[in-house]
């Protein structure tokens, strides 16, 4: 990391014709002509880590229905409206057990 010695702000990399020079809000431009690299690492705390877990969150509401594949007695369910505005809604449901899917026209 390098430093401006005009105002002491952090020397950011900027693209200048066909090279990338080292250069402050203030107006100054580096003249070194060697190769910029920028890294970070970040180290992370065990405690600090994010676990990913493969796990359905239930946001659906659940009803008592039982599933045409497995016999199951709950289920998630939705609405949609798939036809005319005149007409009922389709209402889908999920099997909570089994993962099934169906839906009902009443």
């Amino acid at each position: 990391m390098q430093f401006c010695p005009k105002c002491g702000a952090i020397l950011l990399p900027q693209k200048e014709e066909n090279r990338t020079k080292l250069m402050c809000h203030c107006g100054y431009k580096s003249k070194s002509s060697s190769s910029i690299v920028i890294k970070e690492k970040v180290k992370l705390k065990k405690e600090d880590k994010i676990e990913v877990i493969d796990k359905k969150i239930e946001t659906l509401p659940k009803t008592d229905t039982k599933c045409p594949k497995c016999d199951h007695v709950k289920a998630y369910y939705w609405t949609l409206q798939t036809r005319a505005g005149d007409e009922a809604e389709t209402r889908f449901f999920e099997c909570v057990k089994c993962n099934h899917r169906w839906r009902s026209y009443d």
